[in-house]
């Protein structure tokens, strides 16, 4: 049986892509058939194999052998702006039903599926719906990457509000980022009292892929 989470963040550039690949390399770890999946990525370079994303490779080389870039990655946009502007001026439609499509044909194949969104939690898709939409409507459970940095505790508990009133937050993770803020410690301290779901834990700054996937270890996932 397959499992599938949702990666979601407070901002964009939070760490997002760093906790995804560090939950697929602990699934692996612990002899899982395990794929990461990036339905919508804008901000692809162009090369000889077609639009690439820095973020849907890196899912895809912590995924379980056999997949191709575009299972990882259906909807690739060029422009490095929000989802839904970057599709419409290229012409491309977001259709959520052909998401949840691809994502079932790895649910076939993979005991866990790490799917990342992009930006935050409320990103749009299109003029009607957007990626909280979506991931309700597949009642996927919710992990919300927190990047340490000033203002992170007012987006954190707004993030999870909103994310409660359509799904399952199932737990979050600490992300520190440069520069390192001097009392981040004391931020986390405050989150774990206040938001309602587990810390799955404190990713340290700088940190490789066995070290964020370590720094994990007690997640239930």
């Amino acid at each position: 049986m397959s499992t599938t989470l949702f990666v979601t963040g407070t901002d964009t550039g939070v760490g997002k892509t760093r906790i995804a690949c560090a939950l697929l390399r602990r699934a692996r770890q612990r002899g899982l058939r395990a794929c990461g999946y990036k339905p919508v990525a804008s901000g692809c370079a162009r090369t000889a194999q077609g639009l690439r994303n820095e973020d849907a490779l890196a899912l895809l080389a912590e995924s379980a052998p056999g997949l191709d870039y575009a299972q990882v990655n259906p909807i690739a946009l060029e422009e490095p702006i929000a989802p839904h502007i970057a599709a419409a001026r290229s012409g491309v439609r977001i259709d959520p039903l052909f998401l949840s499509r691809q994502h079932a044909q790895l649910a076939q194949r993979y005991e866990r599926v790490v799917v990342e969104g992009a930006g935050g939690w409320r990103v749009p898709l299109d003029a009607d719906s957007g990626f909280d939409d979506w991931v309700a409507a597949n009642r996927f459970p919710v992990v919300l990457v927190v990047g340490l940095r000033l203002g992170c505790i007012n987006h954190a508990l707004l993030s999870a509000e909103s994310i409660l009133r359509r799904t399952t937050l199932a737990g979050w993770v600490a992300n520190v980022l440069p520069p390192e803020q001097p009392y981040w410690r004391e931020n986390v301290d405050t989150l774990r009292a206040r938001l309602p779901a587990p810390l799955w834990g404190v990713v340290p700054m700088h940190a490789d892929a066995d070290t964020a996937a370590a720094a994990l270890a007690g997640a239930p996932w």
